[in-house]
C-alpha cells in the first residue's frame, strides 16, 4: 500500500496589524531613559572587561619578571645562556 504524502502548507500571515508591526523597532518601543540606561550599562561592562584584561596582563608580566629574576640567580642558567666568547675579555 502506498502512503499518502502530506503537502506542506505555507505559514499563514495575519493581516491585522502586520503593516504596523513591521515598521516598529525596539528602539521606538523603549523609552529614551531605558535606552540611556542600557547604553550606560553596556559601557560599564565593556570598561570592566577591559580592566579585567589589563589586570590579567599585569599579573602575567609580574610572573614573567619573577621567573626571570629566579633564572638570573641560577648559576647553571647563566652559564648555559652566557656568551661563549670569553677570550675577548682577557
Amino acid at each position: 500500500m502506498a502512503k499518502k504524502r502530506k503537502v506542506a502548507k505555507p505559514p499563514k500571515k495575519s493581516d491585522s496589524g502586520s503593516d504596523q508591526e513591521k515598521g516598529v523597532t525596539l528602539k521606538e518601543l523603549l523609552g529614551a531613559d531605558v535606552l540611556s540606561k542600557l547604553k550606560a550599562q553596556a559601557d560599564e561592562l565593556k570598561k570592566a572587561e577591559q580592566d579585567q584584561k589589563e589586570l590579567v596582563l599585569k599579573q602575567e608580566e609580574e610572573v614573567k619578571k619573577k621567573e626571570q629574576k629566579l633564572k638570573e640567580n641560577d648559576f647553571a642558567y647563566l652559564l648555559e645562556n652566557s656568551n661563549a666568547g670569553w677570550n675577548k675579555y682577557k
